[in-house]
């Protein structure tokens, strides 16, 4: 079975990572796009289309209308991993746009298979569009086998620094860290301060209002890796999060974290406990008392050691995409 993988791998962002790790541990012979102008890319549709068995769209983008028809027109089976869902975010994030939400339902009615990064978000899915329902599946997203535990035992973290990630979209629901942090500076730790990277959003200008805030904007990815290095605590407060994998990353750097429920990266460690989880995103006085009990009792040994990385790790991923697509192979 030959697999056409077709998105972008080259950009950065967490969509182009995942095809990445695909493209490295998917079996040799396996297809992807090389080229990134549009006319040559459309080409490359073509000819890497007629030289599969399966075609895989990894990600929203316009060209997946014109793959999947194609597709549909050789009798190719196809499959559209579905990293997020652009209609549902672009609105929570106050920033709704209806060509993007046509072009995202054609490529979910189109794809013979719809593949959520996560059991969370397959249950979404299903739940927010069951006209769908029967196609849509899921395969968790890996763990990059190269992170392990930094020799760091907090003797260079800052103890006041909490780091966040998402900048002003609405959906990070960092306003509410912020709120958090405003309770604890004024009945814990008076030096406490938060820091945001992420572009700039809807709720920036209320994030930037507090001054023990550092809103840094967007930063490469060194930069990133850097405060996850120093900081006491990463919380990721997310109402939305098909996967996210900075949780992850920051264990991997030795910093301690605090996630909302709705993060679906949370469905990779094992040893979870209430102390370690947000229930309510919109609850200043909860987020502030979890917040200060990881302080104190940073968490980052024991979810290190509760992370499945081997039965998470992308060549096993991978294995499991495959055969999820030999299966559509078999019913063409």
């Amino acid at each position: 079975m030959r697999i056409f993988l077709a998105g972008d791998h080259y950009s950065g962002t967490g969509p182009a990572n995942v095809t990445g790790y695909y493209i490295e541990n998917l079996p040799k012979g396996t297809l992807y796009q090389k080229m990134r102008s549009k006319p040559v890319r459309a080409f490359e549709i073509i000819l890497n289309t007629l030289r599969s068995d399966v075609v895989v769209y990894s990600g929203y983008s316009r060209q997946n209308i014109f793959g999947l028809k194609l597709a549909k027109l050789l009798k190719k089976p196809s499959a559209y991993i579905m990293h997020g869902c652009v209609e549902y975010e672009n609105a929570i994030n106050l920033e709704p746009d209806e060509r993007m939400n046509l072009v995202e339902r054609q490529t979910m009615e189109l794809a013979d298979s719809v593949i959520a990064v996560s059991k969370r978000f397959c249950s979404w899915l299903k739940d927010h569009y069951p006209m769908y329902r029967e196609k849509i599946d899921y395969v968790t997203n890996g763990i990059d086998e190269d992170l392990a535990p930094t020799a760091d035992e907090g003797k260079t973290r800052d103890g006041h620094l909490i780091y966040s990630i998402g900048g002003g979209m609405p959906r990070k629901k960092i306003k509410y860290i912020c709120e958090a942090v405003k309770i604890l500076r004024e009945t814990y730790d008076p030096e406490l301060f938060l820091c945001v990277i992420g572009a700039f959003g809807a709720d920036s200008k209320e994030i930037e209002s507090y001054d023990f805030v550092d809103n840094r904007g967007l930063v490469n990815h060194k930069e990133s890796i850097g405060l996850f290095r120093k900081a006491a605590l990463f919380v990721q407060n997310s109402s939305f999060e098909t996967f996210g994998l900075a949780p992850v990353e920051a264990l991997a750097c030795g910093c301690p974290i605090l996630c909302s429920k709705e993060v679906g990266a949370l469905e990779l460690i094992d040893n979870l406990q209430s102390e370690d989880i947000i229930e309510n995103y919109e609850d200043p006085d909860e987020i502030a008392g979890k917040i200060r009990y990881n302080l104190e009792h940073p968490n980052v040994g024991r979810l290190f050691a509760g992370l499945k990385q081997e039965s998470h790790s992308w060549k096993e991923r991978s294995r499991v995409l495959e055969s999820k697509l030999s299966e559509l192979v078999l019913k063409k």
